[in-house]
């Protein structure tokens, strides 16, 4: 019996994906949309696109000849545009389509970059306050042409009506919504006011609010009565600075430290930079203010600057940025690089002109954000020639800009930690020597680039034999009085892998310097694991890597009147104690992180130090 082709059978079966409204509208407020509250940014937003094509259709008409009309008295939601309007068909084929758009339509393609929505899915942000969307157009691309009334429903039902010409004497469309109970919030006038303004204040068409308290049908208060700020004229260059500085004040909150005015033709963008007056910590990202085309885009837009430029906060508004579908964020593109480089460029050049021309702007920036500069300068050779010798630095010297330090030391000697500063930079400073301390982000980095600015600055890592080359050696008559002591001294630290020597330095007051880097002290703990480990595959790994473990260095001060007294101690436990305790205040004052073993030495040779004192007393 042959094989049956079951194919041949079962003849598919062509079907349509069905659509479950209130569903797609669940997803739509909790995945899509941050707040209910953007259902009237997507009405203003379908009113402007209607405006911008009615404009296209009567270009001789004035900028002011159409507008928007918001309205709301708690009963009712109205946006009223004097836009292109609708036809019957244009209603069934966008307002009854999910995801298509009449700003996407063939007829108007090359169109498409002069709206500001074009995803086809704005109008259903309404469900998120209201079960029912009332829509009345006129098309003004007839003269004729009828009213059309669409009424939409949350359950994904809809009605269509065509009404005479009177029912609506202009050309354009009237969206009207009842909210829900629930939706109160977003529906009160003074909600839906505040809003309008909130989105809609750089429009470029005009935007009014009427609250139903009175007047007639074009009456209200202006959502926009004023172009953006840097479109406005202004009669002199400090006027309109100051105009700048007071909107960023007004929108961020803060009085800017100086505004950057920002100008890219090539995509449309205008807006402003406000460099702000407190420091940022480090990798903190200020989201900025960007809007497409006037209407508010997003208020934490991150991606507009590059991460280094964490000192500004800007506000903008751009033609050619394209939104994502929940226009809440802007669209990683070429386009949004190009921006992103371009607005990089323009910081640059402010912090050029600074340098070049305002020394105490230039001293109040850095000092607020000396960071974000030096992040800058390390991957920008051209900030880096320009401010290094400006930037602050902590060292020997104190904290002082690193142009006057090359200038008082010849050789700047730099640290690769903060606890390695720590533990020279009195003995260093007495000494004469210039030490920077590199253990901050970008610091050792940036100092040894010095020599690229200032030639004739030598810049070198400091190590322990530079330091110790710098302590002067005692007599030979007190190294060998005191040699049973540090024979003795050697022996109690023998198991910190400590040496100890005796030396002069200054300052009198410092007993003991603890030579001890970072590096060295991993490296011993490497050596302890292998010796620990011997045998197993771990050990080996460790033997294999290890090298010959430096040591510790305690340097004891000879001219410190108590080391003078402890190197005389001619009993073998106090001399052993002494040693620990001197030990310990060194190890304390270098200001690193104690292991286990010292802090037990630490509170152990202070006891035995006192139970010895009340000894002695008794």
């Amino acid at each position: 019996m042959p094989l049956r082709d079951h194919a041949t059978d079962h003849a598919a079966t062509d079907r349509t994906f069905q659509v479950d409204l209130r569903g797609l509208v669940d997803l739509l407020s909790h995945h899509l949309y941050s707040s209910p509250r953007v259902y009237l940014r997507e009405l203003m937003q379908n009113a402007v696109d209607a405006l911008t094509a009615r404009h296209a259709l009567e270009p001789a008409a004035p900028a002011d000849a159409f507008g928007v009309r918001l309205h709301a008295d708690g009963s009712v939601v109205r946006v009223e545009d004097d836009g292109v309007g609708l036809t019957e068909a244009d209603v069934h084929g966008f307002l009854a389509t999910i995801g298509r758009s009449s700003k996407r339509a063939d007829r108007i393609a090359e169109q498409r970059g002069d709206f500001i929505g074009q995803f086809g899915i704005g109008l259903l942000s309404c469900f998120l306050v209201a079960d029912e969307i009332h829509v009345l157009s006129r098309s003004a691309r007839t003269p004729d042409a009828p009213a059309v009334e669409w009424r939409g429903r949350g359950d994904g039902s809809y009605t269509v009506r065509t009404l005479p010409a009177s029912a609506r004497p202009r050309p354009g469309t009237t969206v009207t919504l009842t909210p829900r109970a629930d939706a109160g919030e977003w529906t009160r006038p003074v909600q839906v006011r505040a809003l309008a303004r909130h989105f809609g204040s750089l429009l470029r068409h005009p935007v009014t609010f009427d609250d139903g308290t009175g007047g007639s049908e074009r009456s209200g208060t202006s959502v926009n009565p004023e172009p953006a700020p840097w479109a406005r004229s202004y009669p002199t260059p400090g006027s309109r600075s100051r105009a700048l500085a007071a909107y960023g004040e007004e929108v961020f909150g803060f009085k800017p430290l100086d505004t950057i005015e920002l100008d890219l033709p090539a995509v449309g963008l205008k807006g402003i930079a406000c460099i702000l007056p407190e420091t940022v910590p480090a990798g903190r990202r200020h989201g900025h203010r960007v809007h497409v085309k006037g209407m508010l885009l997003s208020e934490q837009a991150e991606e507009i600057l590059p991460d280094w430029a964490f000192f500004v906060r800007c506000v903008v508004d751009a033609e050619s940025l394209r939104p994502t579908a929940s226009r809440e964020s802007l669209y990683e593109d070429a386009t949004l690089a190009a921006v992103r480089d371009a607005l990089a460029e323009r910081l640059r050049d402010w912090i050029a002109r600074t340098a070049a021309g305002d020394p105490d702007l230039l001293g109040r920036f850095l000092q607020a954000h000396h960071l974000a500069v030096k992040s800058l300068a390390v991957h920008d050779d051209e900030i880096l020639r320009m401010l290094l010798p400006w930037l602050p630095f902590e060292t020997t010297d104190g904290h002082c800009t690193l142009d006057e330090f090359a200038r008082t030391h010849r050789t700047v000697l730099v640290t690769s930690s903060v606890e390695e500063f720590r533990q020279v930079a009195a003995i260093a400073s007495a000494a004469g020597l210039g030490v920077v301390n590199g253990g901050y982000t970008y610091d050792r980095e940036l100092v040894h680039r010095l020599p690229e600015i200032r030639p004739e600055a030598a810049v070198a890592d400091l190590d322990p034999a530079t330091l110790t080359a710098h302590l002067d050696p005692v007599d030979r008559e007190t190294e060998l009085a005191a040699a049973a002591y540090l024979a003795q001294a050697r022996d109690a630290l023998a198991v910190f892998d400590c040496d100890v020597a005796l030396r002069t330095f200054q300052p009198v007051s410092a007993p003991a310097l603890l030579i001890d880097s970072r590096e060295a002290r991993h490296e011993r703990t490497r050596s302890q694991l292998a010796r620990e480990q011997e045998g197993g595959l771990w050990g080996d790994i460790l033997g294999a890597l290890r090298h010959e473990a430096p040591r510790a260095q305690l340097i004891l001060n000879q001219l410190n009147p108590l080391v003078r007294t402890a190197v005389a101690i001619d009993e073998p436990e106090l001399a052993r104690t002494s040693a620990e305790a001197l030990y310990g205040q060194a190890a304390m004052l270098s200001r690193r992180p104690l292991r286990p073993a010292e802090s037990s030495l630490i509170n152990r040779s202070f006891l035995d130090l006192l139970a010895h004192a009340l000894r002695k007393d008794s």
